[in-house]
């Protein structure tokens, strides 16, 4: 592939970096660190502009990067930068979803209490519900909704990325991922706008204000950092919801993978062919491996030091595969897509805060 320019009338690009060439797909060749190092210097270079852009403006860096990267789309038009910036966008989205399962471990979700838990389901099952809603009225299909609900129910775009995976490039298009994308980005950022504000104008205690933030914001930092921006009683209520919501990343993914069934890209006659269950609920191993650190964090304690260094690095490191899977987006495909792509985050979006806020004053005190 190095070296070679692909003919884009031909090729199509999704998250995971594979060019592929409908009934004449080749096996790619074994990547040198030479082929890769132009694209992952290019994809530094515009995530540490949106790191200095976040921190100069307070502008959320996840859309900053996504934003940057749609910019500079021209850029991954260059052959010598095609292969590194699908390795970012496929291999460091994977190791920054695993070091996320450094943050939780099972004792902090039990420290939410049987009714605030039941209350957190209720919250994520309104997303998930309101996202499929809204994907039908738009007219964009069951998988854009499962993708939205995610995203906005779980944590953000980490989310949207590792559903992804399950749901697969033969369902759902690169540019409605994308669109989704840039959706969850905004709508987090203007909820870490509006609702620590909404709280305060309410008057809920830190205790409901902790509770309502942190079960409704999408990003987890936006979600913590929301939190704190009330007081620090609300700001350790929020983290401890959002790191719960986190935990439920892998069984989520394991339930739309069962839901879906048939796996992306199986062929037509295998369709009547029923799989065994644990196929059907296989996640790609990154899920798992997300799910295996959670447990290790239960049966032993992580140093609070190694846990905000694998925070911070797990943030940078999606940062990169956000700002990479942006550049490799076409804006002219993104632009016919127009803004339905759009409806079912808001959608999720709104009915998230609705019953957030509904199960924070009847069940919270």
């Amino acid at each position: 592939m190095t070296g070679r320019k692909h003919d884009p009338a031909l090729y199509a690009g999704d998250l995971f970096g594979e060019f592929y060439e409908s009934e004449r797909m080749e096996a790619p060749s074994r990547l040198s660190l030479s082929a890769l190092l132009p694209g992952m210097l290019v994809c530094l270079i515009v995530g540490f502009a949106a790191l200095w852009l976040a921190q100069q403006y307070g502008f959320p860096a996840i859309l900053a990067g996504l934003l940057l990267g749609l910019a500079l789309h021209f850029l991954s038009e260059h052959p010598a930068l095609g292969d590194g910036l699908d390795f970012v966008s496929r291999q460091f989205l994977r190791i920054g979803i695993v070091l996320l399962g450094l943050q939780v471990s099972l004792d902090q979700v039990a420290q939410v209490g049987w009714a605030a838990f039941a209350g957190l389901i209720a919250i994520m099952g309104a997303a998930f519900g309101a996202g499929l809603l809204g994907a039908r009225v738009a007219g964009q299909g069951r998988y854009a909704g499962v993708l939205a609900g995610g995203a906005t129910a779980i944590c953000g775009a980490s989310a949207a990325l590792a559903l992804y995976a399950v749901v697969g490039r033969d369902r759902l298009d690169q540019a409605r991922f994308t669109l989704t994308l840039v959706g969850v980005a905004l709508a987090s950022a203007f909820a870490l706008t509006v609702y620590p504000a909404i709280a305060g104008f309410l008057n809920l205690t830190d205790n409901q204000a902790g509770y309502l933030i942190g079960s409704s914001i999408h990003d987890v930092a936006q979600a913590i950092g929301g939190g704190y921006a009330v007081s620090d009683a609300a700001g350790d209520q929020a983290t401890v919801i959002k790191l719960s919501r986190v935990a439920l990343l892998a069984p989520a993914a394991g339930l739309v993978a069962l839901w879906l069934g048939q796996s992306p890209g199986a062929n037509a006659s295998d369709q009547g062919t029923k799989k065994p269950l644990w196929q059907r609920i296989a996640v790609p191993w990154f899920i798992a491996a997300f799910l295996a650190l959670v447990m290790l964090g239960s049966v032993i304690a992580v140093p609070p030091t190694l846990a905000d260094y694998g925070l911070d690095l797990s943030k940078f490191l999606l940062l990169l595969a956000v700002t990479a899977t942006a550049m490799r987006s076409n804006l002219s495909v993104l632009l016919d897509a127009g803004w339905r792509p759009l409806v079912p985050v808001f959608a999720a979006t709104i009915a998230s805060f609705a019953m957030a806020l509904a199960v924070t004053v009847t069940v919270i005190d």
